[in-house]
């Protein structure tokens, strides 16, 4: 949960935005940049599309800063922006497979289009790459404290909620929320670097 100190704080910057102060815009980027970047590389899984698709989130939240209403937190915001640039990008992404269509001559067509075939079995190119990104995260965790390395493989890789993390590390769930977070920004300067 956002502290209202902070939400607070982001209004400050937002109301600076629309004023023009650009220090106020790349103080709310850096400050959200790696959660954004790490919910977009959850969705898209893939490094240089969720980096993409950061840049073109907060590129839509500068051109429609003035939709922002003030009665809500400005992070909420910023997520929804984030999670429908995602949907859209993987609705293209979908829409745009190659379909085999039949003619009349026996010979098949290809094309472009929505009537595509769907295969949810990965092609051995995606099996290659998805095995790829996972030696690459596996090899930055190694790079981590170990405690922090224990909680991204507990919430990421094993889906436990924070009250089971909580559970087994037997810590209050603010103290896994914290330290998750710490984790998440260890590692995002490491893919970064």
């Amino acid at each position: 949960m956002v502290s209202t100190s902070r939400i607070e704080e982001d209004q400050k910057l937002v109301k600076q935005i629309l004023t023009g102060n650009t220090k106020a815009y790349a103080k709310l980027f850096t400050r959200y940049k790696n959660a954004i970047y790490f919910l977009i590389l959850k969705m898209v899984i893939n490094k240089n599309d969720a980096e993409d698709l950061t840049y073109e989130t907060f590129d839509k939240v500068l051109r429609n800063i003035e939709s922002y209403n003030f009665k809500f937190a400005f992070s909420t915001w910023l997520f929804r922006i984030a999670e429908n640039t995602c949907i859209d990008f993987l609705r293209k992404r979908k829409n745009n497979h190659v379909a085999i269509e039949n003619s009349n001559d026996d010979d098949a067509e290809f094309s472009i289009g929505e009537d595509s075939i769907q295969s949810s079995v990965l092609n051995p190119e995606e099996v290659m790459i998805r095995e790829q990104q996972l030696i690459l995260v596996q090899n930055l965790l190694e790079q981590l404290k170990p405690r922090y390395k224990k909680l991204i493989e507990l919430r990421y890789f094993r889906d436990y909620s924070y009250e089971e993390i909580a559970g087994e590390l037997e810590i209050p769930v603010g103290t896994v929320k914290t330290l998750l977070h710490r984790a998440k920004s260890a590692l995002g300067k490491l893919i970064i670097q």
